[in-house]
């Protein structure tokens, strides 16, 4: 008998004794040290400093008693597995990437549906596919993923980085790309880098020296930029850039011409220096084009010794520059693109450059030729993201995505001549697009600025109050949300969930001026502006505190630890993921001092630490609250933002919840940030994530 979901207000029932029964858990006792640090007079107690040691057997004991509680709860939730069953139903589906020419061979990746890594595939000229790589073979759980891969020019070499269990820290591996033999030795310990080709020479790469203590969270903050020469030693490797020149991000890209070296170094995620080298003359110098941080910039191409640049300088939401290589300062610049009132992220191909502009977090994209003349604007198949439209200067045609809440990603081919797209890759999903609507809204945050918020559901929904509603936002970094298709999200609304996205300030989704006002002693803005969004879907009546869940991860965690701990009255669920959330001690793990420019420091200045020890939500939770139902999630692995965050997080609430709502926190095993995180862990988090929310809502059983 076929298994159907049906809207869960049909079904709803408020059972609470169970839950109450249920909820009422025995966590594992987590010991309290005596660790206080002194800011500025200020003592502050941190007693939960000991699980910052990931490699202690103590922490390690904690972390299983942990997962046995909670999944001991998740394997209790009575739909928990219906809705990991229909995850998986839908899941499984072909995709297929857009492909890509390299020597004698057209690659593409491919996924079958469930499995856990794509597989990378090759035709040859007579259209024979063979597998060239396969990630799902390189461990035994699938944890190894394939994470970047680069083709010399003529595409008879290729460099590859694995990455395992979801650490940063990547191996990079050469091989034949005709006969896909190994070629000379791997590079170890190589960490936040491109693989750039220098013909086929060796390649250009980045890292940082291996820290002293635990590499999943001792703090590295110099990168270098190295060149290895293919066929010898990595210990041999000439440093390129770094150093003399402390920069915690390094990264140098050669051009498709092999002209010239681009280098950019950084000390935080937002502003950045930009450097030249011209790789045609040996002992040429490096040259500065770009000596601060104040600005972002990059070389998008260039035609002989002309140079296309994107750059935010002088123009918040970014314009194309040109300038000469041989007097590449900023004076010389001239406008190739002028900025306009729409945020714009270029691409080039086919011998044009493409101005992909985003209007309100959604997609239109304009074609121009080199000489800066319009071509057309390129009419997209509806409203919402597009992305693509790159490639190699030769290529007749072009490849573009195009997503948004309800239609799933697919893939269009482009003729850059005509303008014409055609569908390369749709995918056939088992879901009903015209059965659902997704709609922009402008709500007003705190301070009176606008903010544009997605909202999308089931046709026909009831506006009562009673919708379960996941409200997922980040806030940060520059990163904008923009519409994309998810099949964990589909679920959701399928069982009559509303799921809600707001564009917050700290984002991109309006340049410059936008991410800076959601930073450092403005990023209270970013909690307003979500809270205003709650707010919003309760006024409108989409939901009220008991149906509404916020989520978010990374930065993104940030905001739903801070939020829920000012606002624990507005959300019935909270769902942090993979989260900032001691922002007194941020910066001393890996490279998080280079987040400063969004949070700053508590080691700035009296100011700084004040103001984020009023937010930072492992130093506020408050005993004598209720707080939301929350499931804290985060992986043993993470390198990025290191577990003890959401550890110290946990504890803090475990210790002073008050009521009846549960506090868990579920910790993959050999999983990292998310990156390279295997199809089957996926599902089987966001099924626990959906499962936890709508039982905490109230909701006992599905049909």
């Amino acid at each position: 008998m076929k298994k159907t979901l049906v809207p869960l207000a049909l079904v709803c029932s408020l059972t609470i004794n169970a839950q109450t029964k249920m909820n009422n858990l025995k966590y594992p006792e987590t010991k309290k040290g005596a660790t206080t640090d002194n800011y500025f007079g200020t003592t502050v107690k941190d007693p939960y400093r000991w699980l910052e040691d990931d490699r202690s057997a103590e922490t390690a004991a904690w972390v299983k008693a942990e997962n046995k509680v909670t999944f001991d709860y998740l394997e209790k939730i009575p739909f928990r597995n219906q809705i990991k069953e229909r995850m998986e139903k839908l899941w499984n589906y072909e995709k297929i990437s857009a492909p890509f020419k390299e020597g004698n061979y057209t690659y593409y990746y491919k996924n079958n549906g469930l499995q856990n890594q794509s597989v990378l595939y090759r035709k040859d000229k007579s259209g024979k596919e063979e597998v060239f790589l396969d990630p799902n073979t390189f461990s035994t759980d699938a944890t190894t993923s394939l994470d970047g891969i680069s083709f010399s020019k003529d595409g008879s070499l290729v460099a590859y980085s694995i990455s395992e269990a979801g650490s940063d820290w990547r191996t990079v591996i050469f091989l034949d790309a005709v006969t896909k033999k190994m070629v000379g030795e791997k590079l170890l310990d190589v960490k936040f880098s491109g693989l750039s080709w220098k013909g086929n020479e060796g390649i250009f790469y980045s890292s940082y020296e291996k820290p002293e203590g635990s590499q999943l969270s001792a703090k590295t903050d110099q990168h270098k930029l190295f060149f290895h020469k293919l066929g010898t030693a990595q210990k041999g490797d000439k440093v390129i850039f770094g150093e003399n020149e402390k920069r915690r991000y390094v990264g140098g890209g050669v051009t498709e011409d092999d002209h010239y070296l681009i280098i950019s170094a950084a000390n935080s995620t937002s502003g950045n220096e930009l450097y030249i080298k011209d790789l045609t003359k040996p002992d040429s110098k490096i040259v500065t084009i770009i000596d601060n941080f104040n600005n972002d910039v990059d070389i998008l191409d260039n035609r002989g010794s002309k140079l296309y640049i994107a750059t935010n300088l002088n123009a918040p939401n970014k314009r194309i520059v040109t300038v000469d290589a041989a007097n590449p300062k900023p004076e010389n610049w001239k406008d190739f693109i002028a900025e306009t009132e729409n945020v714009l992220s270029p691409s080039t191909g086919a011998g044009y450059i493409f101005a992909n502009y985003m209007k309100d977090a959604v997609s239109f994209v304009k074609q121009f030729d080199y000489d800066g003349k319009l071509v057309r604007e390129i009419k997209l198949p509806g409203v919402g993201s597009a992305g693509g439209f790159g490639g190699k200067k030769e290529k007749k045609t072009l490849y573009y995505s195009f997503t948004n809440y309800i239609t799933p990603g697919t893939i269009y081919s482009f003729d850059p001549k005509s303008g014409k797209s055609e569908v390369y890759q749709s995918p056939k999903v088992d879901f009903k697009s015209s059965e659902y609507e997704s709609n922009q809204v402008f709500y007003t945050s705190k301070d009176g600025t606008k903010i544009p918020m997605i909202i999308t559901h089931k046709k026909g929904l009831k506006l009562d109050g009673k919708n379960p509603t996941i409200l997922y936002a980040y806030g940060g970094f520059n990163i904008s949300l923009t519409p994309a298709f998810s099949v964990a999200n589909t679920v959701w609304m399928e069982n009559g969930g509303v799921y809600a996205v707001a564009n917050l300030r700290g984002g991109g989704e309006y340049g410059k001026k936008w991410h800076d006002a959601g930073t450092k002693l403005q990023k209270q803005n970013v909690f307003d502006d979500f809270i205003a969004a709650a707010e919003y879907l309760i006024a409108k009546k989409y939901t009220s505190p008991n149906f509404l869940a916020i989520r978010g991860g990374s930065n993104g965690g940030l905001l739903v630890g801070a939020t829920m701990t000012q606002r624990p009255d507005l959300f019935k669920v909270a769902l942090p993921a993979v989260g900032v959330m001691d922002m007194l001690r941020y910066h001393t793990f890996t490279a998080g001092a280079g987040w400063a420019y969004d949070y700053g420091t508590a080691e700035d200045s009296k100011e700084m630490f004040e103001y984020l020890y009023k937010y930072s939500p492992v130093q506020n939770v408050k005993k004598g609250v209720q707080y939301p139902a929350t499931l804290v999630t985060t992986g043993d692995h993470d390198d990025r933002v290191v577990p003890a965050h959401s550890f110290k997080f946990a504890a803090e609430l475990q210790d002073k919840q008050t009521g009846p709502n549960p506090v868990l926190i579920r910790i993959e095993t050999n999983a990292g940030h998310g990156a390279g995180k295997p199809v089957s862990k996926t599902i089987e988090e966001a099924a626990d994530i959906q499962a936890f929310t709508l039982y905490n809502m109230g909701y006992t059983k599905l049909k």
